[in-house]
């Protein structure tokens, strides 16, 4: 990737050979002079790329009725969400671009692909209320994903403020994985299932506050029995992970309002 300061009257960018146009990024440099960044960093796109994926493959096999590959494919995305942020700010490969390419595989892997197969495993037998009630989840999953987009340098890096989409789209794949697995009809719980994609959705565009664990020290050490108890945690979520997943994401979803409550009933009983 090459990096040159900004010239006034430069002449303009050289024709590709490809018949694809060039990225071209303005950034600073150290000097804060603009400098154009020509292309775009590989690694964290690809798990990026990865991400979207899955979300793709997860529409396909909720579409074909592959329900439980549908909601192992948008955990798999969760990972990979969580990986290429993860490995862009360990090797100094940030980029606007980068940034923008998550948020539309994020809208993807867990705007629309949890919609779609929650859809089309319970929500299609309500009529226009089951169609409703999804796009409720997209639109709350977009909005939520815009401002994130929007706050980010200004927000508590310690809180989201809403429920982050990975984790609405965890409750609601969960929920389709777990009950799926045991031979259950979403018709038979569809009601059930529009409340609790409805809420997610709603989750998501609130002032609710949820621990975002950012302020994790991954880097340092830590007490030997740690690694036991990660050691622990693996054994418990593969003895059953549709169960076991879809409990963490219901206590984690359940999170904010819980704490909002008890700092509303402390704040009244100061007053």
């Amino acid at each position: 990737m090459n990096e040159r300061p900004e010239e006034s009257g430069s002449a303009s960018e050289e024709e590709s050979l490809l018949p694809i146009d060039e990225h071209v990024e303005e950034g600073h440099d150290a000097e804060g002079r603009k400098v154009r960044h020509r292309g775009i960093y590989l690694l964290p796109n690809l798990f990026t790329t990865a991400a979207l994926f899955s979300g793709f493959y997860a529409i396909i096999n909720g579409m074909s009725g592959q329900f439980d590959h549908a909601a192992i494919a948008i955990f798999v995305a969760m990972v990979l969400d969580g990986l290429d942020g993860r490995v862009a700010r360990l090797t100094n490969t940030q980029s606007a671009f980068g940034a923008e390419y998550d948020s539309l595989s994020d809208m993807v892997a867990f705007g629309v692909a949890p919609a779609l197969v929650a859809f089309e495993w319970a929500l299609g037998s309500l009529g226009k209320v089951g169609w409703m009630v999804a796009f409720i989840y997209v639109a709350g999953a977009a909005l939520r994903l815009a401002r994130f987009n929007t706050m980010v340098g200004k927000a508590d890096k310690r809180y989201f403020i809403g429920l982050a989409s990975p984790a609405a789209a965890a409750l609601v794949a969960g929920t389709v994985w777990a009950f799926s697995d045991f031979g259950i009809k979403g018709s038979n719980m569809a009601f059930v299932v529009a409340l609790l994609v409805a809420a997610a959705g709603t989750l998501m565009v609130s002032n609710i506050k949820y621990n975002s664990f950012k302020d994790l020290d991954l880097k340092g050490r830590v007490p030997f029995v740690a690694i036991l108890i990660v050691v622990l945690v693996f054994a418990v979520v593969f003895s059953d992970p549709p169960r076991i997943l879809l409990l963490i994401s219901l206590a984690y979803a359940a999170s904010g309002p819980v704490q909002y409550l008890l700092r509303l009933r402390r704040r009244k009983a100061a007053e």
